[in-house]
């Protein structure tokens, strides 16, 4: 009797050994990732790219099983506090949304080298191994809506009302102007640079002067100034086309705005996906991401109000145009 309950405990022994063995380990391969978005000053439903960062990061977070949680900033001063919180909470990635946060992702990715980062429209001259920039090839997306101008003007002059004579808005403007081309090689096309992404009326001025030379698509590539151009178009009866996000939602506040035909975008979305995706997949690398048409890193808005005004040969053409750009039998001629 003595024997059987000994060789009994030594069993249950073996089996709480056994349960506490597997145990121990499981609890570590379902602990879930944990990834933070830190806005740019905004919120995370403000319809530019901190909103399309954070619904490229929930897409990702629901695939893959990820814990995920934003910081909305309320002043450029709060960049190095909001991506400290998540480091110290044991985030293993974060992304940062904006060019503004470039410093402050390359400094704190230094104080952290085992969390990676994902900066969206950061370029880094000397990148970390933990850091990707999110850049996009803004001269594909002109391209395409360039090519949409030149369809629907019928004066056969367009213009274009660009930021500060940077590489991505350089790439817009060119862009812009070559697609317009392939399209109609004899149409004219007026642009002009100005200093400043926040002066609406400077970039109103300027969209005037073009439809006073004839322009019936104005492009708007400058931020704030590039919308005042925008704006400028739909009181004068033209077509405007927008920049970045969607300004259907943003500048022109969800419409009616029957003139406004499209916006080039930057899916910021994908962008933030990818970079997750690469992460939890284990390929994630120092560098930069480079959205393109093969991508989806690159696309046009919905020509919502404008919908009905747009033949559907120019949809076909529009389609067919983004394909080639994507498969590479079609390239739009930018080189910086």
């Amino acid at each position: 009797m003595k024997r059987v309950l000994v060789i009994v405990l030594a069993l249950v022994f073996l089996l709480a050994s056994f349960c506490l063995f597997a145990g121990g380990p499981k609890e570590e391969v379902t602990k879930k990732i944990k990834v933070g978005l830190v806005t740019d000053v905004g919120k995370v439903d403000d319809k530019t790219f901190n909103q399309f960062a954070y619904e490229g990061m929930m897409r990702a977070a629901k695939e893959f099983g990820l814990e995920a949680n934003y910081i909305e900033t309320q002043q450029p001063t709060d960049y190095d506090k909001n991506i400290q919180t998540f480091a110290e909470e044991g985030y293993q990635m974060i992304v940062t949304v904006g060019f503004m946060l470039t410093d402050a992702t390359l400094k704190m990715a230094g104080q952290y080298p085992e969390i990676k980062f994902a900066g969206v429209d950061q370029f880094y001259a000397e990148p970390l191994p933990n850091t990707m920039g999110l850049l996009f090839s803004e001269d594909q997306s002109a391209f395409v809506v360039g090519a949409l101008a030149a369809m629907m003007s019928k004066t056969g002059v367009i213009g274009c009302v660009a930021g500060m004579e940077i590489p991505p808005v350089i790439k817009f403007r060119r862009g812009y102007e070559n697609g317009a081309k392939y399209i109609n090689p004899n149409i004219k096309v007026l642009g002009v640079y100005i200093d400043s992404f926040t002066a609406p009326d400077r970039g109103k001025a300027a969209a005037e002067a073009q439809i006073a030379e004839g322009a019936d698509v104005i492009f708007g590539a400058g931020g704030p100034t590039g919308s005042g151009g925008i704006v400028a178009a739909m009181e004068k009866g033209v077509y405007g086309i927008g920049v970045d996000q969607d300004e259907y939602y943003t500048t022109m506040g969800g419409g009616p705005a029957p003139y406004l035909l499209t916006s080039a975008m930057k899916r910021v979305d994908n962008a933030v996906y990818n970079a997750i995706k690469a992460f939890f997949n284990g390929t994630f690398e120092g560098g930069h991401y480079l959205g393109t048409a093969a991508n989806q890193g690159i696309g046009y808005a919905p020509f919502h109000d404008a919908e009905s005004k747009i033949p559907k040969g120019v949809k076909e053409k529009l389609d067919d145009i983004l394909k080639k750009l994507a498969d590479g039998s079609l390239t739009t001629g930018v080189k910086l």
